[in-house]
């Protein structure tokens, strides 16, 4: 009851500061949710155990992610209710992926709240029934999406948001296999290869828009597209959680999923090269954009993928013991950088917000 009565208040908190100063959050915002989510229950719990959650630390993590999870919930109701919603949310297609990490950020709030306040797993299993209906709303929306790029042919501006909907549909995965006992092996084979359909349909057009135009690497490179190997981590923990896929396939999926996470993270590191050179150290890489929690959480995904590939098969080797060892301090590293960059990011616009409303404040005097 304790951790409960923080939660509610840290959630107050943040959205009278919301309300206070007129922030509507971004769709993707909720990957902020999904990181540090899977952060806590991935990465932690794999390195340090589950003793680390019997101490305070690992609850107060997670009490402060979920008080984030529900009061982004609520700035979502506060822009539908002030006719924001569909502006911020829906009108631009590519941005309408996005919505995957309300799906995803849920998910993992099911299973946080599932875990650590196992008195209150009721409340896990009503999530979990919302977020079904959400997941297959957003699905809908996404093909009906794709429909649309194709029409416009918009599909050659896609990056890795689209790849939210392989995200969100096995994040669902690890919802209900958590949250529901004895769940068909049909309905899990089902949304594996759903997910899976998904993935090969968006990476498809990602690669397309790469392949067939001239584009420039500083700038047309977005921070999503780490999620090329993030969501085939998470599509492999999904057939682990099941326990229904054949382990020469899992062992397929994780050397696909190293893969392809040496070859983004290559690029990733010759952007930073590049924009640093462009643009200097400051607006090179020292910015913040919601985008970049993509990374943490693709990051966090692979070393949790690799973890359980290790502990579920028993599969050992150099490469794998490295990164169980040394992978987390650079996970949490790259978590701390990013949670500074936000919370600069958001002292800058309350402060810009603050003298937005003093000016409108000395009009109105005026007239």
């Amino acid at each position: 009851m304790f951790y409960i009565v923080i939660m509610l208040f840290l959630f107050v908190c943040i959205i009278f500061f919301f309300t206070f100063k007129k922030i509507y959050i971004r769709t993707s915002t909720m990957a902020v949710v999904m990181s540090i989510g899977i952060f806590i229950q991935g990465v932690l719990l794999n390195y340090f155990g589950i003793s680390f959650f019997q101490h305070s630390l690992g609850k107060t993590l997670s009490i402060i992610n979920l008080s984030l999870w529900f009061a982004f919930i609520l700035s979502f109701f506060i822009a539908y209710l002030d006719g924001r919603f569909k502006n911020i949310h829906y009108s631009n297609p590519i941005n309408r992926f996005g919505i995957g990490t309300w799906v995803a950020g849920t998910s993992i709030s099911g299973i946080l709240f599932f875990k650590q306040f196992s008195k209150w797993g009721f409340i896990s299993e009503i999530v979990a029934f919302i977020n079904i209906i959400l997941w297959m709303i957003y699905i809908a929306i996404s093909l009906k999406t794709f429909v649309e790029m194709f029409q416009t042919k918009s599909y050659r501006n896609v990056h890795g948001i689209l790849l939210l909907t392989t995200v969100s549909t096995q994040s669902i995965v690890l919802l209900v296999n958590t949250v529901y006992k004895g769940l068909p092996s049909s309905v899990n084979l089902s949304l594996l290869i759903i997910g899976f359909c998904l993935y090969l349909v968006c990476v498809s057009l990602i690669i397309n828009r790469y392949v067939n135009r001239s584009w420039s690497i500083e700038v047309d490179w977005n921070n999503t597209n780490c999620i090329l190997h993030g969501a085939l981590s998470i599509s492999g923990i999904a057939c682990l959680t099941t326990g229904i896929i054949h382990t020469d396939l899992i062992r397929f999926i994780w050397r696909a999923a190293f893969i392809l996470f040496l070859l983004v993270e290559s690029i990733e590191v010759y952007r930073l090269i590049r924009r640093i050179n462009r643009y200097g150290f400051k607006n090179g890489i020292f910015i913040y954009d919601v985008t970049q929690w993509s990374r943490v959480f693709t990051f966090a995904m692979f070393y949790t993928f690799t973890a359980l590939f290790h502990n579920h098969l028993f599969i050992g080797s150099f490469v794998i013991d490295t990164i169980l060892k040394e992978g987390v301090w650079f996970i949490i590293l790259l978590l701390i950088i990013e949670l500074t960059l936000g919370l600069r990011f958001i002292i800058e616009s309350t402060k810009n917000t603050s003298k937005q409303i003093a000016r409108e404040n000395d009009v109105t005097s005026t007239l």
